[in-house]
Parts: structure tokens; sequence; C-alpha cells
């Protein structure tokens, strides 16, 4: 299978509706095609996160300079005080090593990059089966309070009303078949 260059994958989902999970599986079984963009975050790191693997984690004043001398393809306050960016020097590393750049960004960020590259993207959404299944992931990860799960269960529900903005929709309630349609669609998308 061959690989056009300067070509994107985003998937975007909800907090806790599966996308990290299906992203590992996706760069596990397409290491050859794909490759994962790491995103710079202002946001703390977390026990089990590695610097540069999982996000690179800076300062709000170093994000913000960024900004402002245009080194990302997009970026978003997703929470209050909490910055996330897709970096232009990261999309390009990808793509010089041949590769198509896998991007696990929120909403937002999502339609922007979107916008911005057009038909070069492949959009998807990866939805959760329910506001209670969402709810109960997010508690079992245990990697945040009470009042940021609440917060995080808020911004589904609205992020939920652009999930008919994306290419493909993917519905989570069994995570072998959300896999294996991610898959498809992916190639599909590569060879076409």
């Amino acid at each position: 299978m061959s690989v056009h260059n300067k070509k994107i994958i985003i998937l975007t989902a909800p907090s806790g509706a599966g996308k990290t999970t299906i992203k590992t599986a996706m760069l596990d079984e397409m290491s050859n095609l794909l490759s994962f963009s790491v995103s710079d975050t202002t946001r703390k790191i977390r026990p089990h996160e590695i610097e540069g693997s999982d996000y690179f984690f800076i300062s709000e004043d170093e994000f913000k300079s960024r900004i402002e001398k245009h080194e990302f393809i997009e970026w978003e306050m997703v929470y209050p005080g909490l910055y996330y960016g897709t970096s232009v020097k990261e999309i390009e590393r990808i793509w010089n090593e041949g590769k198509t750049p896998l991007l696990d960004i929120d909403i937002q960020g999502a339609i922007n990059v979107k916008k911005k590259y057009g038909h070069d993207v492949l959009s998807i959404f990866i939805e959760p089966p329910s506001m209670e299944v969402l709810y109960d992931r997010l508690k079992k990860r245990a990697t945040e309070s009470p009042e940021n799960i609440i917060i995080r269960i808020n911004k589904a529900e609205s992020e939920m009303q652009y999930k008919n903005s994306f290419d493909k929709k993917i519905l989570n309630d069994n995570l072998i078949e959300a896999i294996k349609q991610v898959k498809n669609i992916i190639q599909e998308f590569l060879t076409s």
C-alpha cells in the first residue's frame, strides 16, 4: 500500500470515548504507514506519561510565544489555562519520514485542521455509547478529580453536537469492532 504524502488523519472524541486506545491500536497495526503527531500542552504530566512520546509539556508562556510565531497548525485552550496544539514542525517531521501523521486532538482543533487542509485530511469522530458510559470510563481512569470529571462530561455533551462535522463517525460500543472500522477507513483513505 502506498502512502500519498501530505495527508493527515485525525481521531477526535469527547474525553473518555476511547480515541487514545484506538489510536494506539492503529499505530501498532499500521506502523509502516502512520506516525503519532505528539501535541504540545501546558497541562501537568501524568504519572504514566512520557515527555516527547505522549506530549511535549511546555509552559504557558512558551506556548503563547509559539502561537505568536505561528508555529502551530492548530491550537486551543481546551480547558481554562490548559492549552493544546499541533506544531508545524511535528507534522513536517512525519511527512519527511514518508508517513502520515495521526493526530489525537480535541473537537475544535480537528475542525480547524480540516478547514485548513481540506480533502487531504480524514477526520474520524469516536462516539461513546452514552454519557453514562463516558462518565464511568472517566471515573475508572482515576486521573481526574470529581470536579474535573463533571467539567469533562459537560464539555462532552457540547462536543457531541459537532459529531456530524467529521468525515466519519464510529460508535465505540465494541472496542474490537471500532478498531476494525477505523483501520478500514484509514486504509481506504491512504490508497485513494
